[in-house]
């Protein structure tokens, strides 16, 4: 009889890591491994030939699952509407994508009867906690294998010499070793060169995003209408999330709008450089911002700003599934019930500015607002309001004289 071996559903991107794990998987640890790939807009180019590719570096089945309709309504929307910005710069692009791919494997996994998931995330980074606990979430009684803790491999040099003692196929080479990772939301680049924090990175390497130097020398406008929060229409033409991103990403990167250079704090405790295209998501986020300017009272606005901060943390440490996101979301939907409207933008060279914004559910009043004459406001009234709001000071100030003339 012909042993049976044991399955693993592998997250396969064809790249140098998942390339040599799979072929690690079937030559060292003895399993049937099946390939799972995610299409969240990552474009055909690194999706042509994935399948065959899986197949020939030893894969016995491959499930390449068009999941960009989950992604951007599932995923991308209520992070946009939760207005999640990691340290101030990083949209998210990277984590925000790992929870839809973690379910994806889950669910071929349950479905192929295999007794583990693999991963290629390395032990220094963020995603093979994002990962992990996205598994067991969804199904705990999975085996989470994760390589790069477990093989001798102990750098992508010595990756790259694995995969060309087994004969496999990659796209890295030694001079070019920065890693890359690409959505319909983001492309990210860490890694190789760009570990030197105070070099420039190449022009070439970005693939979204012109430069300024690059970028027409005339603006651009546009106007994005939302409802609820979500965008619906770019121009008054009604689109689904998925084109109104890509439009975004075209007119955006065209004119130099998106990128992020920084240096972050991993949740694994040491800092680490990443650079980060974003150029749709970048225009969301500052139209949807100034919307929300126009629509929330003034406590909510400012509470939401600080759930902001916390939402981008659970995002960021892989705790998509967690209670706490959960109960957030509730909030931040009942933020969102006012947020329609339309906001017009004027794009040049790496520029947003905001030429407009509109709201049947507008909260500024120019009756109120107007330095002129008007019959709803007495400036009178200020008075008291002062005196009520400044009392605590007021009272503080004249304890802190009386203290000082005692001690005179």
């Amino acid at each position: 009889m012909i042993p049976v071996m044991p399955k693993v559903v592998l997250a396969y991107s064809g790249g140098l890591d998942t390339s040599v794990i799979l072929k690690w998987l079937e030559k060292e640890c003895g399993y049937e491994v099946i390939a799972f790939a995610a299409d969240i807009g990552q474009g055909a180019r690194e999706l042509e030939g994935l399948e065959e590719k899986a197949l020939q570096t030893g894969a016995s089945r491959v499930y390449i699952e068009n999941l960009k309709r989950e992604f951007v309504e599932e995923f991308l929307f209520p992070l946009l509407k939760s207005g999640a910005v990691y340290e101030g710069k990083y949209l998210l692009g990277t984590a925000i994508a790992r929870p839809l791919i973690a379910r994806g494997l889950v669910q071929v996994a349950l479905k192929e009867g295999a007794e583990a998931i693999a991963h290629g995330a390395t032990g220094k980074g963020n995603d093979q906690v994002r990962f992990e606990l996205a598994v067991k979430a969804l199904a705990p009684q999975l085996k989470i294998i994760a390589p790069w803790r477990l093989w001798k491999i102990r750098s992508r040099k010595d990756a790259l010499e694995y995969a060309e003692r087994h004969g496999i196929s990659v796209s890295v080479t030694a001079e070019k070793l920065y890693s890359m990772d690409h959505n319909l939301w983001h492309f990210s680049y860490e890694g190789g060169i760009l570990e030197d924090p105070t070099r420039e990175p190449p022009g070439d390497m970005f693939l979204l995003t012109r430069s300024p130097e690059d970028a027409p020398d005339r603006m651009e406008e546009l106007e994005i209408a939302f409802r609820r929060g979500v965008p619906v229409a770019l121009n008054g033409v009604p689109m689904d999330g998925a084109d109104l991103l890509t439009k975004l990403n075209e007119i955006a990167g065209r004119n130099a709008v998106g990128r992020v250079d920084m240096v972050e704090n991993r949740l694994v405790g040491m800092k680490s450089r990443g650079v980060y295209e974003t150029p749709g998501g970048t225009l969301l986020y500052d139209a949807h911002r100034e919307l929300e300017h126009l629509t929330l009272d003034r406590e909510t606005l400012h509470f939401k700003q600080m759930v902001s901060g916390r939402y981008a943390e659970l995002v960021y440490y892989g705790q998509w599934y967690s209670p706490l996101r959960k109960a957030l979301d509730a909030f931040i939907e009942s933020t969102q019930e006012h947020v329609t409207g339309e906001v017009g933008l004027k794009l040049y060279k790496g520029n947003i500015n905001v030429t407009g914004r509109s709201s049947p559910y507008t909260l500024y009043d120019p009756q109120l607002a107007t330095f002129e004459e008007d019959e709803l406001y007495d400036h009178r009234d200020a008075d008291g309001f002062i005196n009520l709001f400044g009392l605590p000071l007021q009272v503080d100030g004249m304890l802190r004289k009386t203290w000082r003339d005692e001690v005179d």
